[in-house]
């Protein structure tokens, strides 16, 4: 037995004996039911807040009703109009400073802190002198987080984050709940920033914050792992229960080693998923242990194992066994909701601190209690063994089960008067937490079904039980801002997944459409040069091209302005046309010199320069000869297109001939920009901007078409730079490196690698921006921008 198992042996040995003293404890104060007295008194006085006896006037103040928090929005801007905003946010900062943080509401610090934490969040939600404040909180926006990361100085972190959650989500499977998954992910980065942030001092300097900052992220990711790839994995039936052991013995062999072992062997279907877990997991494991202080290594791994071990201990459990002590079903209860929040502290390699480690131990079994309480029909649905879903099946069998409803209850009251001290503020926020709980559950369940789990679990005494029953239907003012925030991180998940599946089936669909209407028809008795060229064309044409462009066309001009399909098919086909003769001249050997592109070799390869010069021209013109066809909209409008049309074309060219004369040239980032734009940004814009005039839409809603079209082309530019210094051949169907050989300056050679990715993210910022300058909301933009920046080829 090496040094790290008996260090962890005795660590799990000293802990089970602290949680069965607590045990004992609990259980002695659930026979005498002391809980119920205590509860009683309390909820008496903190009721006085929260019932309240409105008059009949109260009817006619329609302003005044909650609206329900199902819309963010309007829910925030009824809290601030009633006046209850402030209230709101001081119960939720207070109770994740005592839950996530350890700390004690009595101290003068703690409350100046919470209530600086308050105001930034209001200023947040209510920016000063906005009218409509904003439409979702800034967690759940990709471009308000960047902003933050700008602000803090840790833009390299926030990427790196950004891509791992969403290679977690793609490669989780759906059995996983990918969503649910980002969302604990979420949840933990979040806790940790807030652990290393309270730990800062005032007058740290802004260098030394935005290190501390960077490492809290990434330590976040790295401990949120094993939420998702240790915990749900193992409780999911991804795996076999052989498959488990194997996987058990390899995560309890790097705990006690210090070491992550070999993968080893799996079955051939679990071969991708488990090598990408292994590997994630193992550069966390590392990670943490690297950026451990040696004083807080040792505390780490024990605190681990604990937690780890307890979790087996109870993961291993069996429903239909019917054996189980109440101190088997508790007591590791105890263990794994203490040790999940005691690691944080260990991970982030903070000071040792009596008193958070005292309240967090004896904090854990109340949240995790609640947390069941919750989850208990998923539990007996999944034949988890929890106290609830045990003392359902055999409280009839078993009278010397503890009811865990009055054990909730006892740690409640223990909580309050022996760890807490009967602070009144703890007492308000925990109480309301509680009540919010059942509430939640209540509206969960219905009425019926509530009440008769209420009935099965209702505690000895019947005096408290009408009162909690009365408080859970008539108190007012318990919601939580973490809970709306779950609630809407959730929702926002569940709806990009939707969103996202919707995007790229509106792609493939719109891309065969327009697939099924591009080559160019042969006429009967054409000169041979005329076929040379039309098969020229269409060779170009028939690669694998994405056809993002008309794509983006036919969704706006079909789904957000009413065109008719059929009607627009002469624009798309001449947006195609456009593209595929710029690819063309890009690629002849006077300009770029490639020799594939789209997966096959480019046309002057196939046939010679020359013709692939005139095949590009000919295309222009066919382009022309589209738009002039559309004979459904308004003669006036379709000459304004094609006007707008030319004179797009020959900024392109423009933007092509600044590109060639600058090839051997250090161009400054500006120059850059502005030979991207015209290369590539403009024809965003004639994708959006030509569905817009047709449709006859306001200017100003062309200019923010141009605003968002100028920063996503830029975006779509940086990207492809990256990718031809990072991406795959194969995926990308072009050679890589081509830019170097070509001795051309893209943003990576002027930025670096880094910057260049920080580039990418502003225009992604500004292009988002520009997004919320448009009157309708286009979740196709949305995700058209993001496609753009996570692409891969």
């Amino acid at each position: 037995m090496n040094e790290f198992t008996l260090h962890a042996d005795t660590a799990y040995k000293l802990a089970e004996q602290k949680a069965a003293q607590y045990f004992a404890s609990l259980f002695t104060q659930v026979k005498n039911r002391s809980y119920a007295p205590a509860l009683t008194a309390d909820f008496h006085l903190w009721k006085k807040s929260h019932i309240h006896h409105h008059s009949w006037l109260s009817f006619f103040s329609r302003n005044q009703r909650n609206p329900g928090s199902a819309d963010y929005h309007r829910y925030i801007q009824w809290l601030n109009y009633t006046g209850k905003l402030n209230d709101y946010l001081d119960r939720s900062i207070s109770y994740i400073y005592m839950r996530d943080l350890g700390k004690a509401l009595d101290s003068p610090d703690t409350q100046n802190r919470i209530q600086r934490m308050v105001a930034d969040i209001k200023d947040q939600l209510i920016p000063s002198g906005a009218a409509g404040g904003q439409t979702q909180p800034d967690m759940l926006n990709l471009a308000k987080l960047y902003r933050w990361a700008q602000k803090e100085g840790v833009e390299t972190a926030t990427i790196w984050v950004i891509t791992k959650l969403k290679t977690v989500s793609a490669n989780l499977p759906v059995e996983m709940n990918p969503e649910q998954a980002q969302r604990k992910l979420i949840k933990i980065i979040i806790g940790v920033v807030m652990h290393v942030m309270e730990e800062m001092e005032d007058n740290l300097a802004p260098a030394e914050r935005a290190l501390r900052l960077d490492e809290a992220i990434r330590l976040g990711y790295s401990y949120g792992l094993t939420y998702p790839f240790i915990d749900d994995l193992l409780d999911s039936a991804v795996l076999t229960t052989s498959e488990k052991e194997q996987y058990s013995r390899l995560i309890r062999q790097a705990l006690l080693s210090g070491i992550v072992p070999e993968l080893g062997e799996w079955d051939g279907e679990k071969i991708p998923l488990m090598e990408y877990v292994h590997s994630e997991l193992r550069e966390a494991f590392e990670y943490i242990k690297n950026h451990q202080r040696m004083e807080t290594q040792k505390s780490f791994f024990e605190r681990s194992y604990v937690f780890f071990h307890s979790q087996e201990i109870d993961r291993a459990k069996n429903l239909s066994h019917d054996g189980y002590t109440n101190e088997e079903l508790y007591i590791p209860v105890i263990l794994k909701s203490s040790s999940s929040r005691l690691i944080v502290r260990s991970v982030i390699s903070a000071p040792l601190d009596d008193g958070f480690d005292h309240r967090t131990f004896y904090y854990g079994l109340y949240n995790q209690l609640a947390d069941d309480f919750a989850d208990m029909s998923d539990d007996m649905l999944g034949g988890a063994v929890t106290p609830y879903t045990y003392y359902l099946k055999y409280r009839e069998q078993r009278n010397d089960l503890i009811n865990p409803f009055e054990m909730y209850w006892t740690v409640i009251s223990h909580l309050l008067h022996n760890v807490f001290h009967s602070d009144p503020k703890t007492c308000e926020v925990i109480l309301d937490r509680v009540i919010n709980g059942l509430k939640r559950s209540k509206e969960r369940l219905g009425r019926d079904k509530y009440n008769e789990i209420m009935e099965i679990f209702a505690s000895g005494s019947p005096e408290f039980k009408r009162l909690v029953n009365r408080m859970v239907h008539k108190a007012v003012d318990v919601d939580f801002f973490d809970k709306l925030l779950r609630d809407q991180l959730l929702n926002t998940l569940r709806n990009n997944r939707k969103e996202k599946e919707e995007f790229h089936d509106t792609i493939k669909t719109v891309r065969e459409v327009i697939n099924s209407q591009l080559l160019i028809p042969k006429p009967e008795r054409m000169q041979p040069m005329k076929e040379l060229l039309i098969d020229a064309a269409n060779y170009s044409l028939e690669g694998d091209g994405k056809r993002i462009r008309p794509v983006l066309t036919w969704v706006m001009g079909v789904r957000e302005y009413g065109l008719e399909p059929a009607e627009i098919v002469p624009l798309l086909r001449s947006l195609e046309y456009m593209h595929t003769a710029s690819l063309i001249f890009d690629d002849l050997p006077s300009q770029d010199n490639a020799s594939t592109r789209r997966g096959r070799e480019t046309l002057h390869q196939v046939h010679d320069a020359a013709t692939a010069e005139l095949t590009g021209l000919f295309l222009i013109q066919k382009a022309t000869e589209e738009q002039a066809s559309l004979r459904h909209f308004d003669p006036k409008t379709v000459l304004a297109l094609m006007q707008y049309s030319a004179q797009k074309t020959g900024d392109m060219c423009m933007g092509q001939a600044m590109d060639l004369h600058s090839k051997g040239e250090e161009l400054t980032l500006e120059r850059l920009n502005e030979i991207c734009f015209y290369k590539t940004g403009i024809a965003f814009e004639a994708a959006l901007v030509m569905p817009a005039m047709l449709a006859q839409v306001k200017e100003a809603e062309i200019a923010a078409l141009k605003k968002f079209a100028y920063h996503a082309g830029i975006a779509f530019q940086i990207k492809d730079d990256l990718l031809d210094q990072e991406g795959d051949q194969l995926l990308l169907g072009k050679p890589v490196g081509q830019d170097t050989g070509n001795n051309t300056s893209t943003f990576v050679s002027i930025l670096g690698l880094e910057n260049a990715r920080k580039e990418l993210w502003e225009h992604y910022c500004l292009a988002s921006e520009a997004l919320c300058e448009l009157p309708r909301n286009i979740a196709f933009l949305k995700h058209l921008l993001n496609y753009m920046v996570n692409r891969n080829r």
